[in-house]
């Protein structure tokens, strides 16, 4: 087998290629003394709320911050109930708890990794009950308010938006898209008889542009988008400390605002992010050939109504630790998103949670690997992936 390197992530070649664009910004921050807000961010707020074709985009601090936002903007409370996936970042149930509000999962599907709507659906109609007094929606367990939905984007590919939306209106909950890892995907709509880019389908959706996402800063940033004037608004005074105006407060808020620097980079890289989508989709369907046909691996799943922007590029294997392991020796490096579901995790021991609770979620953590992906993976890397993994199953 050839002795090439093919690292799992290439942060320093794109940047390197545009270091004059971004050095302009940089230069133009020190020239002006502009470090916070100011025309940089909302030069980029307005780019990136048209790229996902929604109407307001607001820059905050990092995906975490985002998602923590826009929950409480929403109106979620103390003791409200949100209910997500167990097959995520850490950084969607920090942000509920964070929030005040309390955790509850449901299982993903087995082909795609995300929300399954038919588990969705049964946790509303067998572990709630509609306060007919109230009007809303109570967890029959904990006799509190279930108020709102947070499906995972995971790996580049939306959740089955849709049915759940029908969910959400027929139960009266807000739905707050994760679309940390989804920045450009799609998502066919019957419901509206087109295609949706990820962050406009919900009523808002928080997005994630640490360095190694599809569009990262050169730092922490992340944004929310919605159509929702009055939300927008709100997570504006929550990022800046309640502040409506300058030293006036109308709530208690936070200090996650987007840096103007950070905000000047991610414009410049933007403009290029369609084409880096269109390249990672351009390796995964080049993985899909070389790795075809290998008896015991199994390849990405993208129904067709997704189009996926492959943050990551997942295959699953029962013997993932093996393969893992005769891949770094051989130079191939990948990685594991998620290895341990957050149900099992000892930071939510508190929620009671066992083993065998989420059977899909813990089958695939023990499966899943991720493959190397970045826009500038050559045919030579992709075909050393695959000549790796052809060996390591004993494949000419």
């Amino acid at each position: 087998m050839s002795e090439m390197k093919v690292p799992f992530l290439d942060l320093i070649t794109p940047h390197a290629e545009m270091a004059e664009e971004l050095l302009a910004v940089y230069k133009q921050a020190m020239g002006t003394a502009g470090f916070i807000g100011g025309p940089m961010v909302q030069k980029f707020e307005e780019e990136f709320a048209s790229f996902c074709d929604s109407k307001y985009c607001v820059g905050v601090g990092s995906g975490t911050d985002a998602l923590r936002f826009a929950l409480m903007a929403a109106g979620i409370k103390r003791r409200n109930v949100v209910i997500t996936v167990p097959n995520t970042f850490i950084a969607t149930t920090e942000a509920i708890s964070q929030a005040g509000a309390m955790i509850d999962f449901v299982d993903i599907d087995d082909r795609t990794c995300n929300m399954d709507v038919s588990k969705l659906r049964s946790y509303l109609e067998t572990k709630c009950f509609v306060d007919k007094d109230l009007g809303i929606l109570v967890n029959i367990k904990t006799l509190c308010p279930v108020t709102a939905i947070v499906p995972v984007h995971l790996y580049g590919q939306t959740a089955d938006m849709d049915p759940i939306l029908e969910l959400a209106e027929k139960y009266k909950l807000m739905v707050i898209e994760d679309a940390c890892q989804a920045h450009g995907a799609e998502y066919f709509s019957k419901r509206e008889n087109r295609w949706q880019k990820a962050g406009s389908i919900g009523h808002a959706a928080a997005f994630s542009f640490y360095p190694g996402k599809n569009l990262g800063a050169c730092g922490e940033a992340g944004a929310v988008t919605t159509n929702d004037e009055s939300l927008a608004r709100t997570i504006r005074m929550i990022r800046d400390h309640g502040q409506s105006q300058k030293y006036y407060y109308d709530m208690e808020g936070y200090n996650g605002r987007l840096d103007a620097i950070q905000a000047g980079f991610l414009s410049v890289k933007l403009r290029r992010l369609s084409g880096w989508n269109e390249q990672r989709r351009q390796n995964a369907k080049r993985y899909g050939e070389l790795l075809s046909g290998i008896e015991g691996l199994t390849a990405p799943f993208e129904p067709s109504w997704s189009k996926s922007v492959y943050h990551l590029y997942v295959v699953r294997t029962k013997t993932r630790d093996e393969l893992q392991s005769f891949l770094t020796k051989n130079n191939i490096f990948t990685g594991l998103h998620y290895p341990v579901p957050l149900h099992l995790q000892k930071a939510y021991l508190n929620l009671g949670y066992r083993q065998g609770d989420f059977p899909v979620t813990e089958t695939a953590a023990a499966e899943i690997l991720s493959l190397p992906m970045f826009p500038g993976l050559t045919e030579m890397q992709l075909e050393r992936v695959a000549e790796g993994i052809r060996e390591f199953f004993h494949l000419p």
